[in-house]
């Protein structure tokens, strides 16, 4: 191979990384705002029809998209009245071009159905991720709760509207 494809073959292997890199960090944006903001079908997107989904105690472990359908339809949603989703400390290690892994911290704040406080959890996702012929898809989380607490006295309430802005 001459020096001229070497190079074009490594900025093509390169531009596929990063492209994988945006597509992996939309999962799990996706993840937050589809669980949020309860839209089911793009909370779906994210996951392969192989999945598992391993949220441990108190929720359990989920697989297939039979799976997901019941953690979230018959487990999750009725066991929240809100939720709000905060990822951060996304990191990415690719095997090959069609398989990764990941690892994220969440922070989650939200109303338990029937309560009136906040609660606050904090987690980590450990993902392995493939490549299907849709895209980018989790084919397995595992979630590590840190901590789930109420926040007493801590109430999630819209702001009133006040002066500037309260046309």
């Amino acid at each position: 191979m001459t020096t001229e494809a070497t190079n074009l073959a490594d900025i093509l292997s390169r531009v596929t990384e990063l492209e994988s890199r945006n597509a992996i960090r939309d999962l799990v944006s996706d993840y937050c705002h589809g669980f949020d903001k309860r839209d089911y079908d793009r909370f779906l997107s994210i996951w392969s029809p192989r999945c598992v989904w391993d949220i441990g105690p108190p929720f359990g472990r989920f697989e297939g998209h039979a799976g997901i359908h019941e953690a979230v339809h018959n487990v999750l949603w009725p066991a929240w009245d809100e939720s709000h989703h905060l990822t951060t400390n996304l990191r990415i290690e690719f095997q090959d071009e069609s398989n990764a892994t990941s690892l994220c911290d969440v922070d989650c704040m939200g109303k338990l159905s029937g309560e009136s406080i906040c609660t606050v959890v904090g987690a980590s996702y450990s993902d392995i991720l493939v490549r299907e012929a849709e895209g980018w898809k989790i084919v397995q989380r595992d979630v590590q709760i840190h901590y789930f607490n109420p926040i007493p006295g801590a109430v999630l309430s819209a702001p009133e509207k006040t002066g500037i802005n309260s046309q």
